[in-house]
């Protein structure tokens, strides 16, 4: 469960931009996006090795 405290003073537009980080961080959207349907072990490896490479080709073009 995750709780936020309301600091004094503080704006409900910032304590709910506060949870929604921290509910980012968890992961549970992103589980529950990928439990939706199944992917093989294949495919899944595939798809990161894609990602690192275009991960790669950004930080090359940014050190240019």
């Amino acid at each position: 469960m995750i709780i936020i405290n309301v600091k004094e003073g503080e704006s409900l537009d910032k304590a709910l931009k506060r949870f929604k980080k921290k509910f980012e961080k968890t992961g549970v959207l992103r589980e529950l996006r990928s439990r939706q349907a199944f992917e093989k072990k294949s495919v899944t490896r595939r798809n990161v090795v894609k990602h690192a490479v275009y991960k790669q080709g950004l930080n090359q073009e940014a050190a240019v």
